[in-house]
């Protein structure tokens, strides 16, 4: 029973939530590289043996794969699933055949063709979110203070009960979640809060401590706190709503405050301001997939959504066998006026390929410790 539990209760969810992501990032690839001209072999989700499939009238194949942890898109012309370039087979092609693969395409059409995955997963976060925020409306809170921690940022800074928080490094703030997003990924780091108190705007400086905190699964998390607190009287607790013109641009904002959340992240693990041990992988992905499903459809959507924006952001890292890693090839073509030399992009793949399953490894490694521990 308890296998079956978390079969149902972690794996099934990770899988559908991960599956949907997949086939939308591939279909970004599939739609642009057809109405570029470029011929696809292959539409899979999942990597490893085909587990079901079909061909279309065009010759691609679509299949489900026995690994869910991914997928991809083959055109016609490639050596494999990372797109690189069968050189032997694409020089022995007529011209004709050769147009029709990645390779041989016009500069901007695999650019774009490549593009087009990770910025599908970022439209889709934007329609979940803008869905989410028309139908369900969002709780927000006045960035008013009701307690201030004892021996906290905010607290030796000079803080006081009744402060209204107005700007954070100059830039303005209208709720108690603009505050926390904008905390969070700051530890250590000096900001200046504005404060309104008693008709006049105080500059606080002050630095947000790095603390860990418990969520209500149990996980522990690493983010930047100054000891701020609001409630319902001092915050106003309202549910917010929005048409849908005004839930798109909601959508669009959450969107971009992932991803700026994202980079601020990396930076801090760059410069030791947060440990490497809360990145996670595909057991983490897992576990926090059951715990939303637990608390309902809504909750699990979320999660894809933001789950959606990783994957577009990872996709465009600067590293070969990824989207990034293609892009930055086309950038050096665009500049040089010809592709680097097939044993070069070789030679960068099988690196990339290299680094890309040492972080797998790595973030499998913190899944591991973090269930242990």
């Amino acid at each position: 029973m308890a296998i079956f539990g978390f079969i149902t209760g972690y794996i099934i969810p990770f899988i559908l939530v991960l599956s949907l992501l997949v086939f939308v990032h591939e279909m970004g690839h599939y739609l642009v590289g057809r109405w570029s001209g470029i011929r696809v072999t292959a539409f899979s989700v999942g990597f490893g043996p085909e587990l079901i499939g079909f061909t279309d009238s065009h010759g691609t194949r679509w299949k489900l794969s026995a690994i869910p942890l991914g997928g991809y898109v083959k055109f016609f012309g490639d050596e494999d699933a990372s797109s690189l370039p069968d050189a032997s087979s694409v020089s022995h092609m007529s011209e004709a055949d050769r147009a029709r693969t990645l390779a041989g395409a016009k500069l901007w059409k695999r650019a774009a063709t490549v593009a087009a995955g990770p910025i599908a997963n970022f439209i889709l976060a934007i329609a979940i979110f803008a869905v989410l925020f028309s139908v369900y409306g969002k709780m927000i809170a006045d960035p008013v203070v009701a307690e201030v921690r004892p021996d906290s940022a905010a607290a030796e800074a000079g803080v006081l009960p009744g402060d209204r928080l107005v700007a954070l490094d100059g830039s303005k703030v209208s709720t108690f979640e603009d505050v926390r997003r904008y905390v969070s990924v700051r530890p250590d780091t000096s900001i200046v809060v504005t404060v309104e108190r008693n008709g006049q705007d105080l500059d606080l400086p002050m630095v947000p401590k790095s603390t860990e905190i418990t969520d209500q699964f149990g996980n522990k998390v690493e983010l930047g706190l100054i000891g701020v607190v609001t409630n319902e009287e001092r915050g106003n607790f309202r549910l917010e709503t929005f048409t849908p013109l005004e839930a798109v641009g909601e959508g669009v904002k959450e969107t971009g405050n992932i991803i700026t959340g994202t980079f601020r992240y990396i930076g801090n693990l760059v410069t030791g301001r947060m440990k490497a041990d809360q990145l996670g992988g595909p057991v983490r992905v897992a576990q926090a997939s059951g715990q939303m499903a637990t608390l309902g459809f809504a909750a699990v959507i979320q999660l894809a959504a933001v789950l959606s924006v990783s994957i577009g952001l990872l996709n465009l890292m600067p590293v070969p066998v990824l989207d990034g890693g293609h892009l930055v090839f086309y950038a050096i073509e665009a500049v040089r006026g010809k592709p680097l030399g097939a044993g070069a992009q070789e030679i960068a793949f099988r690196i990339g390929l290299a680094m890309v399953l040492s972080l797998m490894v790595f973030a499998t490694f913190n899944d591991i410790t973090n269930l242990i521990g």
